[in-house]
């Protein structure tokens, strides 16, 4: 019964939503961070393709 009245407790509060608020964010930062990874390993790959081929 205690859990029951803490759960329903939290579902009020405000603190879940910016719990949710939080979570979102963070995976959009770490979309972002994704792809910008994604985007510097892709170029200095290229780069380096290209370094390369000159010493061959």
């Amino acid at each position: 019964m205690w859990l029951w009245v803490r759960i329903q407790t939290w579902r009020r509060s405000d603190e879940g939503a910016s719990l949710v608020e939080y979570a979102l964010l963070l995976l959009l930062i770490a979309v972002v961070v994704i792809v910008v990874v994604t985007q510097v390993g892709e170029n200095a790959s290229a780069a380096i393709g290209k370094t390369d081929a000159g010493f061959k």
